[in-house]
This record gives structure tokens, C-alpha cells and sequence, in this order.
């Protein structure tokens, strides 16, 4: 008979932040660290630390102990300290696909600086697993992934669950885990909780109590005798008694092995042991087979307005400032910045986990968190603005025939995987004098004031001399400010214009220039008719007609299809006695809605290129919950058993949305803007798509992930939300409804009949929730909001049709830069790299820092082989197949300048462009 062998390993997880200020926890973790450091040097039997997956402690303990990092940096070489692979233990659906691969990366790159890392897809407690986690993972040579949830049987607390007796997903701790893909990864469920081994006693009577039930209740779901115990918890100090207890259990039980263990060691023995009827589990490990009320998806909306900014940030570097500097080094042969573009990752990631990026900790984290959003944003913005001037230096705008000296010329920049046609708005500076040309301010702006713009008489050019309708606007005079890399800085007054026009067919990785023309020349150029007009009760264009109601709601009917989305806007609000994590109505509270309440709507903008209507709901709701629910918070009393109303006393709520069509847009575009006043609500926008399905897709991490819209039998949650990232889309395979948002992570497929899509703009909570009381006011997000989504209708599914592209470009900015009239190498409308692939994303276009190769990653949403071509604008000496670590593998052929292959169901796919040296 094989012997049981007890695995201990010793652990920590450390949440960075919580349920105190980082700097609390930051205090605790030095503790913990140089107990630690002092264990390993007095005890040989303590023998390994499993430093819980993140790089960070080691940057955070060495900020405060640097005189300890020899020590430190020896034990991680001894492989006694175990780090590894990831920067920070993320949310997974709250970050983007590419931030949750810089993750790897940079987790990888800072391991390696002490030559040893953990190779283990460590999720200990993350709310909810990617479905492409395996495919991620063997990337970097990682074939074993552990989890705390996702997968029945799940514990809390040393108590396995088995919801009405069910049964489970797996009947070990142990199963296959496979990605769309059909990459396939040992998983390891902490079935007891990652604090089963935790606080082992040295007395001989406690010990033969903990023991019996741990070992019993480990045994209960292993495939093998190898039994794994977590020495440790959340923010644990160290157990520097362990050895000795270690001792006590050896004595009472010498039919087990108890070994203080390393996960390499367990992994290891496992692997050889491991039984035929293993269980394979697909994709998203979301815990649907649970009682729905411990999965902690409402996290995606908790303090939206931390959602909002991270999707500004992450879009700014992966979608601005990364291809712009690659774009800038190709261009003008600038350095391409790694270390800053490393620091504005690092700074944003630290935001990155799971009980920061969920919204679900004290007042202090957020604010902090703020804070670190803005000095994310601050150099990724100025890394943007670095290299915009760069690329603008080399392009020529003097062999443009139909462009004269006179001209301003401005360039516009998508960065973005597709061709691209939208509104732009751009400032250009039309006349400016610097402070030493004058003698004072006042009198250089007064003389800059009286300049004749002729704006009525001016022009816009692209650069075939076609004439783009325009709204050209004298914005007056700005002071403004250049900082020469060879002077002082230099202070100046302009002149300033600004022009709204639909760019169109922008490349995509590149640029289109156009040039605004003042003068008589310019008047013998008209601008083509546009599609757009003003109708009865809304407006249309080629692809689309809307119809707004009294009501604030509006029709849309797709004219390629000729089916009409009706009711579509309407606005939801009922209560909430949730928390930070959880979401909870009222019991009996009926949801309110803007339905039938009349609204103000109001034409506000009628240009060639954009088309804008302004409603106004003045709405009375309910201002808070009622008195009893602050009396059952301070009780503790469960979410779920709380009896708490909504109160009597109503609020108004003032919503004003601006609902927009563009010249040449397939869908609408919508803002809402409000002040919160109220507390204890949830608040949502309603999208009745009329179609009949069972399932509907979900943008998620690196796929279009299927999600059944009825949940498993075992959800008794009445809500069934779940997790986005840029689009949630409703088809019946003919046609389809896809709604984008920036930064609302949350929705819901209604089980109305209507398969309506309900998208959360707002929740109002006043606690974290969790093991204690920690009220947490800000949470109620008062103040004013403004929110941002787009509704497209299409043809088949939003892969199929390609209105994914839609979505992923509406979270995309334009870039601009007012471009000098000059030579240049560079043609006005240019694009990087031509690709094509009907089914495949690009997901980032950047420079690797060990080569400097150029990196171009895409992925295929579909579930079928798709062929790609790669044919890059310029000079190449060899490209290779890649990986998410940004390493050289196998050389890829290129004919004719062309690389021709294909992408596997749901594959991700990188390769590395060496540029050849000019």
C-alpha cells in the first residue's frame, strides 16, 4: 500500500491592500518578511517559502529593508524562497487580456534578475479563472495551474460545499484544465481553502485533532496518496514553530510522511501518481455550478469609477503609447522607452489586485488607488506625446499637391488593428507669438485676437485633395508652452482653431493627413454630400435609423437587415443590501424604470459628420435603504438574510444622455451623465434584444467567451450577472445586438423572454462585506458619474459580421498631431504593418527589450482555423515565431515581403519582426 505523504507548504497570501491602507499592510509585511529571513537562517527545518506568486513583496520589502537584500537574494538562489511567475496576483477579468500578460512578462523579468522562478500558474484566490489561462501558461513553459474557486467542490474556512448535494466537476482536487484552444494544464483545486495546513499544533492532543480531520478531509478529494496542506493565510505571520509541530505529527502518525514542502516537490510526486480518470475542465472557471451568492462578480461593479480609469490607462499603453513609441523607433529611429513604458505597467498593475481592481476594500485603498491611476496615465501620456512629435517630424506634407505653405496640416493616428472612419475633434494652432517676440502677454494676446481667420472661407484636404465637410470653431487665445531638448523652456501665446470632421479609412497601425486652407483657392474645392440627416423623431445614415421616443427610449433599425431593436435606452434602478462583492435586492422591491416617464429631448448638434440628440430625465427614486439595514449591518447580519426596504423618503435623479450618430457609423454612440444622491441602488441601462437564444458571448481574456444565459441548476442567486471587458452580444445566428462600454464590466442577459442585455452603469454600496465590519461611505459613489456605450447591430454573430472590431476600436482613442509643412521620409497616410484575418484581434504591436524586435500579437475569436497575412511597411531581416515572453523560436518564411499562415481555434498567436539596421 503507497504511503500518504503530507506536502506542507509554507505560504503567505498577501494582499497588498484591503481592509486596511497599503501602508498598514505594507508595515505588516516587513514583519513578516525578516521573521522569515530569521527562520530560515536559525531553523534548517524550515526549509521553503512559497512567496505567493508576486514579485511586488520582494520590490515592496526591499523599499523599506535594502540592507537585507543579499540575504534575501541568496535564499530565492537556494530555491528556499520561492517567487513567482506574476508582478501582482490579479482580478482576471477586471484587467485586459494584455495587462494580464504584461503580468507574466514582467513578473518573469523580474524574477530572472535572481535566476530562479516559480514555474506555476499560482491563482490562489482569484474571483473567477480565464478561460484562457492554460493556453497562457504553457506559453511560458508552465504546465500546472492552483485555484481557490471556479470549480465545485469549493471550501472557505476548512468547510467543503456541496450545494444540494449535487455533486461536483471534478471528484478529485486534481483534473485537466483546458482552454478553447485545447491547451491543457494540470489543475490543483484548493478544495479545503489555501489555509488547510494552517496553525499546526506542537501539543500532541491538539495536534491529533487537527490532524484526523485534516488528513480526512484532504483524502476525501485527492486522486492520490500525495495530500496537500497550506501552511498559511491571508496576510498570516510565519509559523516559526513549524518544525516542531512537524515533529509532534511524525509521532502520532508514522504511517504518513509529513514533509515541509516546496510545490515543485508535490507537483512533482503528483505527476507520477496521477489516475487515469482525471476530469477535463473547459474554459471559464466561474463557479456556476454553485449557489451563485459566492462567486464575488459583483466586484465588476463595484466603484465603477475605478473601472473606468483602469480601461482608460490600459487602452492608453496598449492601444497609444506602446505602438506609437515601436511606430516613432521605426520612423526616426528613436529610443524605444522600456523602462518608462515598464513603470507606467507597474505603476497601473499595482492597482491590478484582486481586492484593489474590485473595488471591494476600504476608502483609503481607492483613493490611493487614484492616485496611481494618474501616475500611470501622466508618463504613459507623455511617452504618447514623445512619440507623436517624433513620427510627425519625418512626415512630408510639402509633396501633397493640392497643400500649400499656408496650410496647417494635422495628422491623425489610429493605432488600432483595423482601418478605421470616425469623428475627430483637433486643435490646431493657427497663429502664435512666443513671450520674448513681445512685450508682454497681454498685449501678444490682444495682437493675436485681432488676426482674420476666415474660418467660413477655409477648407479641409486630404492628401488627394478631396474635400472633407467640417465645423471649423475659433477657439481664441491659449497660452501654451514648448520645451526644447536644447533650451529653456518657452512660453507662448496662440492663436487656436478647432475642426470636427468624420476621418475616413484611417490605416490601421498608421496615419492619414489632412490640412486645413484658408483663402479664395480653397472655396473652388466642395466637400461630397453626406448620408446623414435629421429625421421626424431622430436621425440616419446609409447603415442605420433611430427613432427616439417621449420617453427617452429609442428604436434602431439596421437597414442591412431591415430589423428594428425597439425600447432600447430605457434605465433601470431598484435597491441594494449588498456590499463591495456582492450584489442584493431588496426582497419584494420592484425595479423602476424610465419607461413611459417623459424626458426632454433636444437636437443639440446637426453637423455633416456627426448627428447628436441631448434627453433629460428628472426621475424620483428612493434615497437610500431604510433605517433597518444600517442596524443590520452593524449586526453582521448575512446579505442574504437581511429584511431591510428601500426607504419612503425619493431623491431626484437627473440623468442627461447624449446619444450620437456619425456620417458613416454602423451603431450608436451614447454618454449618460448624473449626479448620485442616492445610496443602496443599483443602477442599470436595458437593452431588449427581441432574440431567441440560450447562449451569448461575452468579450473576455484573449476570447469571445460562450456563456449559457440560463445558469446551472445549483444558482439560486435571482441575478445572473457576469463579466465584460469591451462588448456582451446577443445573436440567433442571423442576426445579432452587440453593446459596448468603456470600463462597465458588469452586465446581465435577462431571463425576460427579450433576452434583454442589461449593462450596470451604477452601484451604491456601504461596506466592504466579507469577514467583518468596515464601512466604507465612498463606496456609495455620490457625486457626479458619466458613463460611455455604444449599441451596434449586425448581421450573424459579432465575431462572424466583425462588429467586435466595432467595439474593440469604440474603447480606442484618436491621436493628433498639428504637423509642420516639410519634408520628410515618411509618406501623409502610412501604415505600419498590413494584416489580415477575419476572426483574429490585434492585441498589441509594441518592441521586445531583449531584441528589439518588433511584437505583433493577435488572436482568433473564432473556434475555427483561420488563415493570416503579415506584411509589414518596413524593412525586416527575419521573423520568428514568439510567445507571450516576447521569445525567438522557430524563423518564419516571408515571400514577397509577406508572411502567409494560419491561426488555430481561439489561438493566440505572437510573432517577432526584427527591423534590419539602416
Amino acid at each position: 500500500m503507497t504511503r500518504k505523504v503530507a506536502h506542507l507548504i509554507s505560504h503567505t497570501h498577501w494582499d497588498r491592500e484591503w481592509y486596511m491602507p497599503y501602508e498598514r499592510h505594507h508595515y505588516l509585511l516587513t514583519e513578516m518578511m525578516n521573521d522569515l529571513l530569521d527562520t530560515l537562517d536559525q531553523d534548517p527545518r524550515y526549509r521553503y517559502f512559497h512567496l505567493d506568486g508576486q514579485t511586488i513583496i520582494i520590490e515592496d520589502y526591499l523599499q523599506i529593508h535594502p540592507e537585507r537584500r543579499e540575504q534575501l537574494e541568496a535564499y530565492i538562489k537556494e530555491g528556499r524562497i520561492i517567487i513567482g511567475p506574476w508582478y501582482i496576483l490579479q482580478d482576471e477579468f477586471l484587467t485586459s487580456s494584455e495587462a494580464n500578460v504584461r503580468n507574466l512578462l514582467i513578473g518573469h523579468q523580474d524574477a530572472a534578475k535572481y535566476g530562479v522562478i516559480s514555474k506555476l500558474g499560482y491563482f490562489p484566490d482569484s474571483f473567477g479563472n480565464m478561460g484562457q489561462a492554460p493556453q497562457l501558461l504553457k506559453q511560458v513553459d508552465i504546465d500546472t495551474a492552483v485555484f481557490g474557486r471556479g470549480v465545485k467542490p469549493t471550501g472557505f474556512d476548512n468547510v467543503v460545499i456541496d450545494t444540494n448535494g449535487s455533486g461536483y466537476e471534478s471528484p478529485y482536487s486534481e483534473m485537466y484544465w483546458s482552454a478553447p484552444d485545447g491547451s491543457t494544464v494540470i489543475g490543483i483545486l484548493f478544495a479545503n481553502w489555501y489555509s488547510n495546513g494552517n496553525e499546526v499544533p506542537v501539543d500532541a492532543e491538539a495536534a491529533k485533532v487537527f490532524w484526523d480531520k485534516r488528513l480526512g478531509d484532504a483524502g476525501k478529494y485527492a486522486s492520490t496518496s500525495e495530500l496537500l496542506f497550506m501552511n498559511g493565510c491571508d496576510h498570516q505571520p510565519i509559523q516559526r514553530d513549524l518544525g516542531d509541530a512537524m515533529d509532534t505529527a511524525k509521532a502520532l502518525y508514522p504511517e504518513v510522511d509529513f514533509v515541509h514542502s516546496s510545490f515543485e516537490q508535490y507537483i512533482d510526486a503528483l505527476k507520477k501518481q496521477l489516475p487515469d480518470d482525471l476530469v477535463t475542465i473547459q474554459g471559464e472557471l466561474r463557479s456556476q455550478h454553485t449557489d451563485g451568492w459566492g462567486t464575488l462578480v459583483n466586484t465588476a461593479s463595484a466603484r465603477v469609477y475605478l473601472k473606468q480609469l483602469n480601461q482608460r490607462c490600459q487602452t492608453l499603453l496598449e492601444k497609444g503609447a506602446e505602438p506609437l513609441a515601436a511606430l516613432a523607433h521605426l520612423a526616426s529611429g528613436k529610443a524605444y522607452p522600456h523602462q518608462l513604458l515598464t513603470y507606467a505597467w507597474k505603476t497601473l498593475m499595482q492597482n491590478h489586485p484582486h481586492d484593489s481592481i474590485c473595488g471591494c476594500s476600504v476608502d483609503e485603498v481607492h483613493r490611493e488607488m487614484v492616485a496611481r491611476f494618474d501616475k500611470s496615465r501622466h508618463m504613459t501620456d507623455t511617452i504618447i506625446d514623445e512619440s507623436l512629435q517624433a513620427i510627425a517630424g519625418q512626415i512630408d506634407t510639402v509633396s501633397v499637391a493640392s497643400w500649400s505653405e499656408s496650410s496647417l496640416p494635422v495628422t491623425i493616428y489610429n493605432m488600432t488593428g483595423w482601418a478605421r472612419t470616425g469623428t475627430v475633434r483637433v486643435e490646431l494652432i493657427a497663429a502664435k507669438s512666443y513671450f520674448k517676440e513681445g512685450p508682454n502677454p497681454p498685449a501678444i494676446a490682444e495682437r493675436l485676437a485681432q488676426l482674420p481667420l476666415n474660418l467660413d472661407g477655409g477648407v479641409l484636404l486630404d492628401d488627394q485633395g478631396q474635400a472633407i465637410a467640417v465645423k471649423a470653431e475659433d477657439l481664441g487665445v491659449h497660452f501654451g508652452y514648448e520645451l526644447p531638448k536644447d533650451k529653456f523652456r518657452q512660453p507662448y501665446m496662440a492663436r487656436k482653431i478647432a475642426l470636427t470632421f468624420e476621418a475616413q479609412q484611417v490605416p490601421a497601425l498608421g496615419f492619414k493627413t489632412f490640412a486645413w486652407m484658408n483663402g479664395a483657392a480653397a472655396q473652388q474645392v466642395e466637400a461630397p454630400q453626406s448620408s446623414l440627416t435629421v429625421t421626424e423623431s431622430g436621425m440616419a445614415n446609409a447603415h442605420l435609423e433611430v427613432r427616439i421616443h417621449a420617453d427617452g427610449s429609442y428604436d434602431l433599425t439596421d437597414k442591412s437587415t431591415g430589423r428594428v431593436y425597439e425600447g432600447l435606452g430605457v434605465y433601470e434602478d431598484c435597491g441594494d443590501l449588498g456590499n463591495e462583492y456582492v450584489f442584493r435586492q431588496p426582497d419584494g422591491d420592484v425595479a423602476l424604470t424610465t419607461k413611459g416617464l417623459p424626458a426632454q429631448v433636444k437636437l443639440v448638434e446637426a453637423e455633416a459628420c456627426r448627428i447628436t440628440y441631448e434627453i433629460k430625465h428628472v426621475w424620483a427614486i428612493p434615497a437610500s435603504a431604510s433605517e433597518l439595514f444600517e442596524e443590520e449591518k452593524r449586526k453582521m447580519v448575512p446579505f442574504c438574510k437581511r429584511t431591510a426596504s428601500r426607504s419612503a423618503e425619493m431623491v431626484t435623479l437627473e440623468l442627461t444622455t447624449r446619444i450620437s450618430l456619425e456620417q458613416s457609423g454602423k451603431g450608436v454612440q451614447v454618454s449618460a451623465s448624473f449626479n448620485n444622491q442616492v445610496k443602496d441602488h443599483r443602477l442599470r441601462v436595458l437593452f431588449p434584444t427581441g432574440l431567441a437564444a440560450t447562449t451569448h458571448l461575452a468579450d473576455s481574456i484573449f476570447e469571445a467567451a460562450e456563456r449559457d444565459t440560463t445558469p446551472a441548476e445549483e444558482w439560486i442567486n435571482p441575478s445572473n450577472a457576469q463579466h465584460q471587458q469591451a462588448f456582451v452580444s446577443v445573436s440567433d445566428g442571423k442576426i445579432g445586438l452587440t453593446v459596448a462600454n468603456k470600463g462597465l464590466n458588469e452586465y446581465e442577459v435577462l431571463r425576460d423572454g427579450k433576452n434583454t442585455i442589461a449593462v450596470t452603469l451604477l452601484r451604491s454600496v456601504s461596506e466592504l462585506g466579507d469577514w467583518g465590519v468596515f464601512p466604507t461611505p465612498e463606496a456609495q459613489c455620490l457625486g457626479d458619474q458619466t458613463v460611455e456605450f455604444a449599441v451596434y447591430p449586425h448581421q450573424g454573430t459579432v465575431v462572424e459580421s466583425g462588429a467586435f472590431a466595432e467595439a474593440y476600436q469604440f474603447q480606442s482613442p484618436w491621436f493628433h498631431t498639428q504637423t509642420p509643412y516639410q519634408h520628410g521620409s515618411l509618406p501623409a497616410t502610412y501604415q505600419a504593418l498590413d494584416w489580415s484575418g477575419p476572426s483574429l484581434a490585434l492585441s498589441a504591436f509594441k518592441m521586445s527589450l531583449d531584441h528589439d524586435d518588433i511584437i505583433v500579437r493577435l488572436y482568433n475569436l473564432a473556434h475555427q482555423v483561420e488563415d493570416v497575412t503579415l506584411k509589414p511597411s518596413f524593412p525586416v531581416s527575419s521573423v520568428y515565431q514568439s510567445d507571450i515572453l516576447e521569445r525567438r523560436h522557430q524563423q518564419a518564411e516571408l515571400a514577397d515581403g509577406q508572411l502567409s499562415t494560419t491561426a488555430g481555434k481561439c489561438e493566440i498567436l505572437t510573432y517577432a519582426l526584427q527591423p534590419k539596421q539602416s
